[in-house]
This record gives C-alpha cells, structure tokens and sequence, in this order.
C-alpha cells in the first residue's frame, strides 16, 4: 500500500516539476476551468483537494467521490465578474452490480447574447452572438482499501464564440488518503491534463494544475464539529498559490465557514454559511452561498443546492 501511494505521488509530482518556472500568465487557454463552482468548498478559501467528500468532489478531486453514499444531485451556480456566469449540474450515483461511485457532470460558463457592433453601426446591428465553454464530464471512484481511494473525470470540452466552435478532451485524476487520527486525509489532484485545442488558427493548452491538500477535525463532540483544511497547488500558468480554510457545522445541519487564497492575484477573503435539512430515512437537502472578495472586481456569490437520497 505504501508503494501505491509514494508511487501516485510521484506520478502527479512530475508535472509539478516540468511546468515550475516563470509566471507564464496569458499563455495558456481555458481560463474559466479554474473557477471554483461549489459555494461550501469556495466558503473555504478553495481549501478542498484534501476533504472533498460530496458530488462537487468531480471538480475539486475525483478521489473523493466514494464518500457519496447512495445517490446524489448537486446544482451549482457562479455569478462571475464582467457578467458572466458559471452553472454546473452533477449527478453522483453507485451502481449495485459494479464497486464504486460513478458521476455525470455538466459544466457551463455563459453569458447573455451580446450585439453584433461594427465601426458603421457602433450601437449594434440588431444581430447577437453568444460565447462560452460547455464541459461534460464522465466521472469514476472507488476505494482501493479501507484508507486510499482514487478516481478520474474525464471532460469532452466544446468551446465556443458566435459562429466558431473547437472541441477537445481533458483528463482530471486524483487520490484521497485517509490517516485515521482525528479524521485526517491528504488529498492530491491533477486537473485539465492533456488538452489542446486551434481558434482562429493559434493552438492553446488548457491550464494543468496540480494540487496537494490536507484536512482534519481540531475539533468534534456528537454536536458540534470544526474542520480545518489546507493546500498548496502549482498551475501551469502562474506562481505556486495556497488556500485555507475551515467548517464549523453544528448538529450536521447548519453551517459556517471562511478562508483565504494566498498569492492569487485577485482572490482573498472569503466566507460563507450554509443549512441542512433530513426529510426521509435517507434523504437530505443541503444549500450553500459564498462571497470572495476579488478586489477591484468586486465580491463573486456562489450559491449550491445538493439533495442526497
């Protein structure tokens, strides 16, 4: 077993290695994957690889989605800077015949249609356009003992601007190790890995980042519960970021939660609370807001609805 996990290790290091360097900000494409979709793990400060334990864990560490039990639907929604948006659906299930969890996702980053203006008709022409980014999503998990746990998500990616379209595939891995002392894992990730794709005759990368988080309960009695979480991450295009954060639940049903992204280059405080609600003997709904300061672009809401049946 410790084979396996110095081996993955060094496995999701190498990319680490080979992409450190300069800031190469700008140089690569698909810029809006990396925006957080779930208001609990944003709450935290994106503090996440290392505790991802719900359906949203297809976007933050696939290794984490065995902690899913039975089936559950997450519904996500972004309110991005410059008007645009970030909506995610994701359907998290465990087959009776085949180990593990399996997930569907969907991923949409959108905005309104916009006018067709020309230097003769600066006020529009009448005509509009739409862009975006649209990402489907094939997700598999499952536990390899009774401490580590591993899982991938691959992504058909369709990009698009008025009447241009390219298509490409992406693959995100991760795994979850679970210590057993006060209910600490270590989590690692590699998301957006392999992609390429041609607009207007210029090739982009998607921007690979890898990931290492931790998280642990400081603090837990059969009512109340304080989780604390921390990660390091190295994309492909920019400097080495840290996220922390926490999670204060009491009796399983309400929420508060804060953080902070270090050395990004808007993202800073960010806090967020959350309530949940059992209706049946396996039942529960849960939702969730967010708020990151981003600065001059003001605060970002995040806001999530999940129900596990």
């Amino acid at each position: 077993m410790k084979r396996i996990v110095i081996l993955t290790a060094f496995l999701l290091a190498v990319p680490s290695l080979v992409l450190a360097g300069f800031a190469k900000v700008g140089t690569f494409g698909g810029q809006e994957l990396k925006i957080g979709v779930s208001a609990r793990a944003t709450g935290m400060g994106s503090a996440f690889t290392g505790l991802a334990d719900d359906a949203t864990s297809v976007f933050w560490n696939p290794g984490g989605l065995v902690n899913v039990v039975g089936n559950e639907v997450s519904i996500n929604h972004v309110a991005w800077a410059a008007d645009t948006k970030v909506s995610t659906a994701i359907l998290a299930f465990n087959p009776r015949s085949i180990p593990g969890t399996f997930a569907f996702s969907a991923r949409s980053f959108w905005m309104d249609p916009q006018l067709v203006r020309t230097a003769y008709n600066p006020e529009g022409t009448g005509e509009t356009f739409d862009a975006g980014t649209t990402t489907f999503g094939l997700s598999y998990s499952r536990f390899f003992t009774d401490k580590f746990s591993a899982g991938f998500t691959l992504n058909y990616l369709h990009f698009g601007l008025a009447e241009t379209a390219v298509n490409t595939g992406a693959l995100d891995f991760g795994i979850m190790y679970r210590i057993g002392i006060k209910d600490l894992k270590l989590g690692m990730t590699i998301q957006n890995l392999g992609g390429k794709f041609t607009f207007e005759e210029r090739e982009s990368k998607l921007p690979v980042s890898f990931k290492v988080g931790t998280s642990f309960n400081a603090f837990k009695n059969e009512t109340q519960r304080l989780t604390l979480a921390v990660e390091f991450q190295h994309p492909s295009d920019n400097l080495e970021r840290a996220n922390v954060g926490g999670e204060f639940a009491l009796n399983s049903m309400f929420f508060l939660r804060g953080g902070y992204n270090i050395n990004y280059d808007s993202d800073g405080v960010a806090f967020g609370c959350g309530a949940a609600l059992t209706t049946g003997a396996n039942t529960r709904l849960q939702a969730d807001y967010s708020a990151v300061d981003m600065g001059p672009l003001g605060y970002v809401h995040r806001v999530s609805l999940s129900v596990s049946y």
